[in-house]
């Protein structure tokens, strides 16, 4: 998804938290002052609101946007202010409760609502944007939703970040798990414009207080920044606050410290009918996409500013979808997408048509057949809310994913035609997105940010969307078979490799950890976070030393 969680993104979205380096050494960062804007309007003496399983909310703060992971906690806690998460971090920690930590909501495991947890903290009230001036960087809380800091940042000072589309994903999962969006090949990913996190830990001795961590080489806290960068939602604390300002921005002008998105930009919407598209033509389109990708994967590349997403839905869906994004400033930027489209549907015998039903994670765009120009915020609001299937409230989901360093190969390419055009499921919500990826995402160093992967080409999300909880066996089935169908060489998942380069973290894949699916030999957090991990325990044995934020994949401790 550019998507909600992805591409949003992420999510593991849901989970609003993530760990450094050593606990207790060196002061923590002094709190923003100046012309940072004061967290949401409460009473930072009080408690947080409880919100106890007698109260008319409580059903609804305790399911995710995927409604296969529910929880029947002790409380939820809406919290406003950062005192008051110390407080209820406190509070759970000397009763011995397990707690978590919702976001937008969009974890697509079951990180935060579980039957384990007794207390979960409820960030979507501290949603506050604003500008720190003595840190020159742009301060969002973590409850704050994609679309609320995009209208937010761009409507203030004209600038943005590289995040997911989907309008509601909460920013404390999404950052911290290295999310990516529409912007990511020209501008990088969200966590290469991380300045600082504030996260709220639990020491040694039990007591929970706020550090503030920035990437700043003398920080003795810089670890907990650089676990921020990609190490994942629930894993070290709670995060309360993060700082955004791009590299290399100099000056005082709010609005030359971050990056700036494109004025206008030109949106294609297509489809492919599968009653048209035989194998072999299915087979051209997905070495296609693949090829071109491999071909403009230089950040210098002039197609480093358009995104495209090829949704291969079941063939029950009738048709094959393509969405494309492309900064209009660029010269010759309309003969560009015109060359792209031309590109991914050479030699299919299929003549292209309007996209006119919901594809993948879009919503119906007939009127983009021909490429439109649009303001940018139209177009994040365009396509960040334009779904129905993902708005649903009764919303079921199993998802997998994978970084591609190339193209599939034709035994790839089979499989996945014979799943998308098996009889025994007939589910249009069925399918597998190819997301654009590379450019300047991949010049950055693997070491240098905790997301790890930075020189693949797209990224691969098989993925199924049902309302009915007895068509849940069923839909599992599709996506895992379909899944370790493609990836069979290799023991069922992507392990790194000359094609292949693991898994997106902020795409949790429940089934990663159980030796029945994966088969690999290669573990979850390899697949995850490759060569990465060994630093990551040692963030987690520093600001989390007992263990308190765990879920079924967080970040173990080291081993004596």
């Amino acid at each position: 998804m550019l998507n909600r969680r992805t591409i949003l993104t992420g999510a593991a979205a849901a989970a609003g938290a993530a760990g450094a380096s050593a606990l207790g050494t060196g002061p923590a960062s002094a709190a923003p002052t100046g012309g940072a804007v004061p967290p949401a309007a409460a009473d930072a003496t009080g408690p947080a609101v409880a919100v106890l399983p007698e109260d008319p909310r409580y059903a609804a703060l305790t399911v995710g946007n995927n409604t296969r992971w529910t929880a029947r906690p002790e409380s939820v806690r809406l919290v406003r202010t950062t005192e008051q998460v110390v407080r209820v971090v406190q509070e759970a920690v000397r009763g011995g409760k397990r707690l978590s930590v919702r976001g937008g909501g969009h974890c697509y495991a079951d990180f935060v609502f579980h039957p384990d947890v007794r207390i979960v903290i409820d960030m979507s009230a501290m949603d506050q944007v604003s500008y720190d001036a003595p840190r020159r960087a742009f301060a969002v809380e973590a409850g704050a939703t994609l679309l609320h800091v995009y209208e937010s940042l761009y409507r203030g000072w004209g600038v943005g970040l590289p995040g997911g589309s989907c309008y509601s994903v909460g920013v404390g999962g999404h950052i911290s798990g290295g999310g990516y969006g529409m912007l990511s090949r020209r501008h990088g990913l969200t966590v290469d414009h991380l300045y600082a996190v504030e996260v709220v830990v639990v020491g040694a001795d039990g007591t929970a207080r706020p550090v503030i961590a920035t990437r700043e080489p003398d920080d003795p806290h810089r670890d907990l920044w650089w676990a921020h960068t990609g190490g994942g939602g629930g894993n070290f604390g709670v995060i309360t606050r993060y700082w955004f300002r791009t590299p290399g921005a100099t000056g005082d002008d709010p609005a030359r410290q971050l990056m700036r998105p494109p004025g206008e930009v030109y949106v294609s919407a297509l489809s492919l009918p599968w009653n048209k598209l035989d194998k072999t033509g299915f087979t051209t389109l997905v070495k296609n996409f693949g090829d071109w990708h491999e071909r403009h994967v230089d950040p210098g590349s002039p197609y480093a500013s358009l995104c495209s997403f090829l949704m291969l839905n079941h063939r029950s869906h009738d048709s094959v979808g393509m969405l494309t994004q492309m900064d209009a400033s660029v010269p010759g930027a309309r003969q560009l997408v015109d060359d792209h489209i031309g590109a991914i549907t050479s030699g299919l015998g299929v003549e292209p048509r309007p996209l006119s039903r919901p594809a993948g994670e879009q919503g119906p765009l007939p009127a983009f057949f021909t490429p439109r120009r649009l303001p940018w915020l139209t177009s994040v609001k365009l396509l960040g809310t334009n779904n129905p299937t993902l708005t649903s409230p009764t919303l079921r989901a199993a998802h997998k994913s994978a970084y591609m360093r190339k193209g599939f190969d034709p035994a790839q390419t089979v499989a996945l035609y014979r799943h998308l055009t098996r009889t025994d499921l007939q589910n249009p919500d069925s399918m597998v997105v190819l997301l654009s990826y590379g450019g300047r995402i991949n010049t950055v160093r693997p070491a240098d940010t905790a997301a790890a992967q930075r020189d693949s080409v797209f990224k691969a999300l098989f993925q199924s969307f049902w309302s009915d909880e007895g068509e849940d066996a069923r839909n599992l089935a599709w996506t895992r078979e379909a899944y370790t169908d493609v990836f069979s060489a290799t023991g069922g998942y992507p392990v790194p490799g000359p094609a292949t380069d693991g898994c997106y973290v902020n795409y949790p894949d429940s089934d990663i950890t159980d030796p029945r699916h994966n088969t690999s030999g290669v573990p979850w957090y390899t697949l995850y976070y490759k060569d990465n991990y060994p630093r990551l325990q040692k963030v987690k044995a520093a600001y989390d030393p007992r263990d308190v934020f765990r879920h079924s994949q967080s970040i173990g401790l080291p081993r004596p």
